[in-house]
Parts: C-alpha cells; structure tokens; sequence
C-alpha cells in the first residue's frame, strides 16, 4: 500500500457510464494546482506504480491513477472501448468530483496507458498531454511482436495514429531507444504524426525500467515541461 512507503493517498471507487466500479488512487499534494491522471501500462495494476508516483509527488503534482476494467480491485473485463470509457470517466471525476479545472489536468500514459490518455485528449479539453514508451496502432505492434502479443491485442485497434493530430494541447513523449517492446521508431513515427507544440525525449533503458534507469533526465525533462505549461 502507499502509505507503507509514507505516502498520503485516498482509496477511491467510481463508477462508469456503463456500470463498471473502478479503483482509482489519488495522492495530494499541499499547495498543488495541476493534477496528474495517470494511465498505466498492460501489465500489472497501479499497486505497482508506486516508484513513478513518488517521482510525480516531487514534482508538486497531485496524482489520480485508475485500475481500468478487470485490473485490480475493478470489476469488469478489460477491452478497448472499455479502456477509453474508463478514462472518460477518471476524467470526469477530477473535474466534477475534485472539482479541477481542465486546464489543471495532465495526462500521463504509458505503453498501453498511451492509448486511453490520446483517445481522451482528442476529445476532451486538458492542460497538456505526455507518453511514455508509446505505440501508433495494435497494427504496427502486431507486426512487431507478433506472437509475442498480448491476449487484448488481437481483436483491437488501438490506433493513436489517427487521433493525435486532433491533441492539441502540448505533448511530451518520452521513448527508450533500448526499449525491448516496444520500438523506439513507433514512438518516433506518433510523434512525427503529432502536431505542435510537441517535444520528444529519448531516453535509456528497458520498456518497464526506463524511467529509473535514467530518472535524472527523464524527471528533468518532466519538470521543465509542465514548468513551462
């Protein structure tokens, strides 16, 4: 749990359009404005988030993280519209629950998380949007890990490709060139595909490690983005 690593938190649950119960954590920060809507990666649940979050905590930010449909403690089973109906609704518990203004809201994703934080801020108004060892479609995956795929990969499309363009808030996308999963030129080829104001960081290090293994430049480069929002 958070608090045995000394971090204050709230156990929340929430419900979806369609009826799911999800599990969501949030982490205050005294004195933070922006919060951090966290969209985490295939594997796992957000218990083990918990070395990122303390990196996002000492930036000032406050954090929301959600266990999407059949993750974790929340009901359901995964699938991709599922996923994207859970972001909608974390969404709209910051705004009409904590009561934070949209502009106030960043979104963060990683690998898989990507896909749920690029479908919401192509159709929702946020401060600003960053990726972390993101992929462009289940498509361009498929051709590369194939038959290495996830079981959710195979009837998906997940095509961030088509909906970055429509993001127009300012994008972060961070990518590991040694990232052994997903390919640093499909994080290249998202990030071509997007418009500005865009930046992209390359970074060292395995696709689940990369944020440790080079977490000055990778928290650096976090904290001059949103310092520059």
């Amino acid at each position: 749990m958070p608090s045995d690593s000394g971090l204050e938190f709230q156990d929340l649950y929430f419900t979806t359009p369609d009826g799911e119960k999800l599990n969501a954590w949030f982490f205050p920060s005294k004195g933070a404005k922006k919060s951090l809507l966290f969209f985490h990666g295939n594997a796992g649940n957000i218990s083990h988030r918990l070395e990122k979050i303390s990196i996002f905590k000492k930036l000032g930010l406050q954090v929301f993280i959600i266990d999407y449909r059949g993750y974790g403690k929340s009901s359901g089973k995964p699938s991709e519209n599922g996923i994207y109906l859970d972001a909608q609704a974390a969404y709209d518990y910051l705004v009409k629950e904590k009561k934070f203004s949209p502009d106030n809201i960043i979104l963060f994703g990683e690998s898989l998380g990507a896909q749920a934080a690029v479908d919401l801020a192509s159709k929702n108004q946020v401060g600003a949007i960053i990726l972390e060892g993101n992929f462009t479609s289940a498509k361009d995956m498929s051709r590369e890990i194939y038959p290495f795929l996830p079981t959710i990969f195979l009837s998906v499309k997940f095509d961030s490709l088509s909906k970055i363009a429509k993001v127009n808030c300012p994008k972060l996308m961070i990518h590991s060139r040694n990232d052994e999963i997903v390919p640093f030129r499909l994080g290249e080829k998202l990030f071509n595909a997007a418009g500005g104001p865009k930046t992209f960081l390359a970074i060292y290090g395995g696709h689940n490690s990369s944020f440790i293994d080079s977490e000055d430049l990778f928290t650096s480069k976090i904290r001059e983005f949103i310092n520059n929002l």
